[in-house]
C-alpha cells in the first residue's frame, strides 16, 4: 500500500461524507465507551475526517492514521475477500478495547477509507446502563418497532395501527376514516411497497381507484 496513490472522484468523496453520518449513528447507540473514526485513505497524513468520543486514543480529525489501521488496510486491499477486521487490542494507558476495521468501498469498488469502531471494555457499568436503559436518557421517546416476515404482514400490521389511531379519534367523521387511514399509510410509505394498494383496498373494502383518488388529493 505505501506505492499505492489513491485519488477520489466525486462519487468517492460523496461515499466517505455518507460515512460520517453512520459513525454518528453507531457512536450514539453504543454511547460515550465507544470510538468511532473514519479515515480517507487519500490522505494517510491526515486520514481522520470524523472521530467520536476519541477521548482515550488521543486522535481528533486531522490526526494520521495509526500503524495498525494502516496495515489492516493494507491487508484488505491485498485480498478482495477481506472487507473487515476485528481484534482487541489495549491503549498506551493500558486500556483494553475491542476493535473492527472495515473497509469503505469507492466508485470502482476500490478501498478509499476505513470506518473504525472501538468499544473500550474497561468503561465503567453505569456508563453502558445509562446508555441502554431509557428511564434515564433526558432524549428517550418509547417508539414501537414491530418486525415482520414478509412485506404483506408489513402493510396490515401498519394498516391496524392506522386503524386503532383513527377510529380512536372521535373528531374524524365517519365518511373521511378510510381518507385519513390512507393519509397514515402513505405517511409512513407504506404505499412504496409493491402490490400495496391492493392489499390495503381489498382490507379497507374500498376499489383500489378510491385509494389512488385519497393519494392524489393529499398533492392537491
Amino acid at each position: 500500500m505505501e506505492n499505492q496513490i489513491i485519488f477520489l472522484t466525486e462519487q468517492d468523496k460523496a461515499i466517505l461524507r455518507s460515512y460520517l453520518h453512520i459513525a454518528e449513528g453507531i457512536a450514539e447507540f453504543w454511547g460515550e465507551s465507544c470510538e468511532v473514526i473514519v479515515h480517507n485513505l487519500a490522505q494517510l497524513d491526515a486520514s481522520v475526517i470524523k472521530i467520536i468520543n476519541g477521548r482515550s486514543s488521543g486522535q481528533q480529525e486531522g490526526s494520521p492514521i495509526s500503524d495498525t489501521a494502516l496495515t489492516y488496510a493494507h491487508k484488505m486491499m491485498a485480498d478482495p475477500s477481506l472487507r473487515h477486521i476485528t481484534y482487541f487490542s489495549k491503549t498506551k494507558r493500558g486500556e483494553s478495547y475491542k476493535s473492527v476495521v472495515c473497509a469503505i468501498e469507492g466508485e470502482h469498488q476500490n478501498i478509499i477509507g476505513l470506518l473504525c469502531v472501538n468499544f473500550y471494555l474497561t468503561a465503567p457499568f453505569h456508563t453502558l446502563l445509562q446508555t441502554f436503559s431509557p428511564a434515564v436518557r433526558a432524549d428517550s421517546r418509547g417508539i414501537p418497532e414491530i418486525f415482520v416476515e414478509n412485506s404483506e404482514e408489513l402493510m396490515l400490521s401498519a394498516l391496524a395501527e392506522a386503524k386503532r389511531t383513527v377510529y380512536g379519534n372521535l373528531s374524524i367523521s365517519s365518511a373521511n376514516k378510510n381518507k385519513e387511514i390512507i393519509s397514515l399509510l402513505h405517511q409512513k410509505g407504506i404505499f412504496n411497497l409493491k402490490d400495496s394498494v391492493v392489499t390495503i383496498a381489498s382490507h379497507l373494502g374500498i376499489s383500489k381507484n378510491t385509494v389512488y383518488m385519497h393519494i392524489r388529493n393529499m398533492y392537491k
